[in-house]
């Protein structure tokens, strides 16, 4: 998994990128195989002026084969709000893997065990001995 890290009216520097990879990674890192790529955006709306949320977290991902899913959080401190988008984006992730987890129970798609054919042999051979006790009547 890749992760991109782009700061905006943020001095971006090289151990506030590496910071911020190891914290989305960290959250993330149970999907690492689900997703090509991570854009994390983090910002400042306020510039030099300090207020309420005015530190921004964007987190992009890129499951494969899916669309891209984007999750957005402020807060007053950018930690704050790099660990509250990693856990939204954490979320969003266990959501779609779930969804498509059931959507594979849901076709009726099971593998067949031993026990399986076994009980369907065992019906087969029931039907087909009713099947001639009938005929011979």
């Amino acid at each position: 998994m890749q992760v991109q890290v782009h700061a905006n009216q943020i001095e971006g520097s090289a151990r506030l990128q590496e910071w911020v990879s190891s914290a989305v990674m960290d959250k993330l890192d149970h999907f690492e195989e689900r997703l090509s790529r991570v854009v994390v955006h983090i910002s400042d709306e306020n510039g030099h002026k300090s207020g309420p949320d005015d530190k921004r977290c964007q987190i992009e991902a890129r499951p494969k084969g899916h669309q891209a899913i984007s999750v957005t959080h402020k807060a007053h401190d950018m930690g704050v709000a790099v660990d509250g988008a990693a856990e939204k984006m954490r979320h969003a992730l266990e959501h779609l893997t779930g969804r498509l987890e059931s959507r594979v129970v849901s076709t009726g798609r099971l593998e067949a065990s031993d026990d399986v054919i076994l009980t369907d042999a065992l019906l087969q051979e029931d039907f087909l001995a009713k099947q001639e006790e009938l005929d011979k009547d």
